[in-house]
């Protein structure tokens, strides 16, 4: 009974080691949070899986079809006088004068009569101004009375030589016939040659005071001041009253210039090509130029040269443009822009607007 028992007892005990399975370790904080951590992550990379193709390269390229696709707006014209070709080589630089000249005085002397004003015209040759010419006018009439007793001397000497001469043939001829002696020979004979030499000398003197008397001339009509060319006054430097010389005196209180002319009819355009496009450039080619002051008016030109240097500080190379249409509004070192034309004379490309 007894035994029984404890065989009922021990069949009913729980064996801990088969029955109780081993308990896991200690979980870690951080290994909570591990698996709803991953599932995130997870779910964020599957929607950048789905919206990468959006904003990838097949969502650009779709951008791209639908801009090429979409009718782009017509810009309304601009009002510019010309449209202007792609890759056409444009430059700028000043109108200019061949021929311009400030008048100045060859001689020293005080202002008189001034007979000119800015933007009047005058011809080659005009007297533009007078200097005080008393003092020049005396040396000249000085002049010319030198002159004059030089030559009333070269007469009388002249006389007396073909006196000497008839005498000398007389004597000659008596002394064949042994008249006269040989002592009034030798006499006649010496003084015809030295009346030659005062003839001579009389006549070098009489030639030199006809030159100072043409140098005086010269000289009192240099104190008429006259136009080297036509052209048009552009400015006055002196006033009645004033020194005019032509090397500056007294530290600078005496003046050069009377005033400048400019030759209207030598005017060109001179530009700047940067040298990098300079074999663009070519004799006779077509221009169209735009003054700064009339930007609407398009003038045709033609180039004249290129002048053959450079310039080492700005790169560029100097154009020399001649203006085919004459115009009293292109004045001298206006600004203007030029554009080298390559279809054609400027004549048939570029529009003319009065």
């Amino acid at each position: 009974m007894g035994d029984d028992r404890a065989k009922l007892l021990r069949s009913l005990a729980i064996d801990r080691e088969e029955a109780v399975p081993p308990s896991p370790p200690a979980a870690q904080p951080w290994s909570r949070l591990l698996v709803p951590g991953v599932g995130a992550i997870a779910v964020v990379v599957a929607g950048l899986w789905f919206l990468l193709p959006q904003f990838g390269g097949g969502g650009r390229a779709e951008q791209r079809v639908s801009v090429s696709t979409e009718p782009q707006p017509v810009k309304a014209p601009t009002a510019a006088p010309e449209s202007r070709p792609a890759g056409a080589l444009s430059a700028s630089g000043y109108v200019v004068a061949r021929r311009k000249a400030t008048i100045a005085a060859e001689v020293t002397g005080k202002v008189v009569e001034l007979f000119v004003e800015e933007g009047m015209l005058v011809q080659a040759d005009q007297v533009v101004a007078r200097l005080d010419s008393v003092l020049a006018e005396t040396d000249l009439s000085l002049a010319q009375s030198k002159a004059a007793a030089a030559e009333a001397a070269a007469v009388a000497i002249a006389a007396d030589l073909k006196d000497a001469e008839r005498i000398f043939g007389r004597v000659q001829s008596l002394s064949q016939k042994n008249i006269a002696s040989e002592a009034d020979l030798t006499k006649a004979e010496a003084k015809v040659g030295i009346l030659r030499a005062q003839l001579g000398q009389a006549q070098a003197n009489l030639q030199t005071a006809r030159l100072d008397a043409q140098r005086n001339a010269a000289v009192l009509d240099k104190h008429k001041i006259r136009a080297p060319f036509g052209g048009v006054v552009v400015e006055r430097n002196a006033q009645p009253g004033e020194v005019i010389s032509p090397i500056s005196a007294g530290g600078g209180f005496t003046r050069t210039g009377i005033c400048t002319i400019v030759d209207m009819d030598s005017i060109e355009i001179e530009v700047d090509v940067n040298e990098a496009f300079i074999g663009r450039v070519r004799a006779g080619g077509a221009i169209a130029a735009v003054l700064d002051a009339y930007p609407d008016w398009t003038i045709p030109a033609a180039v004249i040269a290129v002048v053959p240097t450079a310039n080492r500080e700005k790169a560029t190379v100097k154009v020399r443009i001649a203006l085919k249409q004459k115009d009293p509004r292109i004045l001298p070192d206006m600004a203007v822009k030029v554009r080298f034309l390559d279809d054609g004379p400027a004549g048939a490309t570029a529009s003319t607007a009065n």
